[in-house]
């Protein structure tokens, strides 16, 4: 199939970004990377009047450390993310996500904007801002305002931006000193959506573990932080613990070949891989 017929307008800047949103409201997508816009466009599964090219703005773009913050402009590409070393020195655990996002040609194009705006719950972009407690900063007709990951990410495809929002960057805190990661999920086929991952870092002393963070993704309606998980792996990481919180916490939602409980089941299990990873 071809997409239907839409328009299309390349902007000058944010602050026309969003004015020209503003003006057509629910019929305007932003175009970034499009790796996810434009298969939906061709499928007829989104069809809008009007596509807002928002490539090239400065504003959008460049990966910085300043304020003991790392930021990272909604444009910035999946793939240069990865080789960046201020990413691997500040965030490592975004590093350690990019081999499992989709395939080289998709890394090389698609933005970590366009992944957190969409909340794909089996996205590793979503995941990481939710674990490492990232502030999106959007820009409105009001001005910017800064939402934290945990209250950006509302659904399935939903999130806190307005019509008119347009997503600027994501500030990530620092990692602190001794920080270890793991990204470690379980999918049908490499380069795959997650069927269940785990995202996991923390500050290793001799075998004791501190600053635990964990997001689950790929096994509900949107990537979840469990509490029980990130204490029992606190001090000496107790297993069995953890995995016995995710049943205990994590509201599965089955897909059309895995249910519930298989999806409760393998994140149990992804539980015992971070851990090994962070812990050898």
């Amino acid at each position: 199939m071809k997409a239907a017929a839409f328009e299309y307008a390349k902007v000058g800047s944010v602050a026309e970004a969003v004015a020209l949103k503003a003006r057509h409201g629910d019929g305007a997508r932003f175009l970034a990377g499009g790796q996810s816009l434009l298969p939906a466009l061709n499928l007829r599964l989104d069809q809008p009047d009007l596509l807002i090219d928002i490539n090239g703005l400065a504003e959008l773009e460049g990966i910085v450390f300043a304020d003991g913050k790392l930021r990272i402009g909604a444009l910035a590409r999946t793939a240069p993310i990865g080789r960046s070393e201020l990413v691997a020195r500040h965030a490592p655990l975004l590093v350690e996500c990019v081999p499992h996002i989709a395939h080289p040609a998709i890394r090389t194009l698609g933005t970590i904007g366009g992944s957190v705006a969409l909340a794909d719950a089996a996205a590793e972009w979503p995941a990481a801002c939710l674990a490492l407690d990232a502030e999106m900063i959007v820009a409105g007709p009001a001005g910017q305002r800064a939402i934290p990951a945990a209250q950006f990410f509302l659904g399935l495809y939903q999130t806190a931006l307005m019509t008119d929002d347009l997503l600027v960057r994501i500030d990530f805190p620092a990692a602190p000193e001794g920080a270890r990661v793991a990204a470690v999920e379980l999918a049908r086929r490499r380069g795959d959506f997650a069927i269940a991952g785990l995202l996991a870092q923390a500050v290793v002393q001799a075998g004791v573990l501190s600053d635990v963070r964990t997001a689950f993704f790929g096994v509900g309606d949107r990537p979840v932080r469990l509490a029980g998980v990130e204490e029992a792996l606190t001090g000496k990481p107790d297993v069995a613990a953890a995995q016995a919180a995710v049943g205990d916490g994590l509201d599965a939602v089955a897909d059309l070949y895995h249910s519930q409980a298989a999806k409760v089941h393998l994140a149990k299990v992804l539980v015992a891989r971070a851990v090994q990873n962070i812990t050898h």
